[in-house]
């Protein structure tokens, strides 16, 4: 994708956890639009336009922020929602009480982590 313009398709956000490697040990909670259109060039020079929704337009607005020099904490509006990987903090909240919300690499990384009984209660 060459110069990528992105237009919201819609002003609904939902909050989504990301995490990245310009920023390792840390995840976060980041309002993202819901539907996007992206417009860019192609490696041909030919223009494209394409809807997009869910995780995938989450993922362009995370990789375009990037060419702005913007990484995701600058985009958080709860600070509170930044934690540390191995001190999961509310992702391990959400992801017992609604995993359904909740991107499944987030999932296996809560799944994955050291003394994940002291961080996750079901009581």
């Amino acid at each position: 994708m060459v110069n990528p313009e992105i237009t919201p398709v819609t002003e609904e956000k939902h909050l989504i956890w990301e995490r990245c490697l310009s920023i390792p040990g840390l995840h976060g909670k980041v309002p993202r639009y819901k539907r996007i259109t992206i417009r860019y060039q192609n490696l041909t020079g030919k223009e494209v336009e394409t809807e997009a929704h869910g995780s995938w337009a989450s993922l362009l607005q995370h990789e375009c922020d990037h060419l702005d020099g913007v990484l995701y904490p600058m985009r958080m509006e709860d600070m509170s929602l930044l934690s540390f990987n191995d001190a999961p903090g509310a992702l391990a909240e959400e992801a017992v009480q609604h995993p359904e919300r909740i991107d499944p690499k987030f999932l296996e990384m809560v799944r994955q982590w050291p003394n994940r009984e002291h961080w996750l209660s079901t009581g």
